[in-house]
């Protein structure tokens, strides 16, 4: 089984719809998403329109359900008071922008979606297997992996939250954070596509990086109320 995830589009139609086309041309047979689907660019309205037209599944992000819920807080973790304070102002104008029906979207997305491949059972969830908003770098010691590891009965855990991409194999335990398609934070601003292919034996993972009009998105994000910082860290890929 070939099939695509789509980590952390944060409102970035155009970055969507290239990957799309992407996946679709690498022959993926599916295509899931991992949640985070507004913030930061202007489109997540077109975001959800986009994946109820294409009928792509996926996981509910923790920017997902605090949107849908009109909580207080984004439930984001901030490496400054300057990206807290832009954060803070993104995420009240997704909630004020955000129409109802993507709203209801947003709130009914499931924690987590589990299938099996060639007699592997794969989980998607947004962070982490029990909470949304956990933080999983990739040098997180080995005993954190075999932690998150015990809280599921999965053989390949794909995710994301964190907007870097990376592999780890423990002892035939499978771990793929998929990246970002909309907003990488990895110095690199191509959107990723993450390609899994599952055959009796191997779980092959590739990290796609696929150019688009960055610029089109940072335009649209400097027209539509949001700060500029966001037009910048996406340039940036930071």
């Amino acid at each position: 089984m070939k099939f695509a995830v789509f980590g952390d589009i944060h409102g970035n139609i155009e970055a969507l719809k290239t990957a799309y086309e992407s996946a679709r041309a690498a022959g993926a047979e599916k295509i899931y998403h991992l949640g985070d689907l507004g913030g930061y660019s202007p489109f997540v309205n077109e975001v959800v329109a986009f994946m109820k037209e294409h009928a792509i599944e996926g996981v509910q992000g923790n920017y997902d359900e605090t949107v849908a819920n009109d909580r207080e807080h984004c439930g984001c973790k901030y490496e400054d008071p300057v990206q807290e304070e832009m954060a803070n102002k993104s995420f009240e104008w997704t909630k004020k922008h955000a129409f109802p029906e993507t709203k209801e979207y947003l709130k009914k997305l499931p924690f987590s979606l589990s299938f099996v491949a060639e007699g592997k059972k794969v989980q998607l969830f947004h962070a982490t297997p029990s909470k949304n908003n956990l933080y999983w770098f990739e040098d997180r010691p080995e005993k954190f992996f075999r932690e998150m590891a015990e809280k599921t009965d999965a053989d390949v855990m794909v995710y994301g939250h964190t907007h870097k991409s990376y592999l780890k194999d423990f002892n035939g335990k499978v771990f793929v954070n998929a990246g970002s398609v909309g907003k990488p934070k990895d110095g690199d601003p191509r959107a990723c596509v993450t390609l899994l292919t599952i055959t009796a034996g191997k779980v092959h993972v590739e990290f796609l990086r696929i150019p688009y009009d960055v610029q089109k998105t940072a335009d649209a994000i400097a027209t539509s109320g949001l700060p500029s910082y966001f037009a910048d860290r996406l340039k940036e890929a930071r």
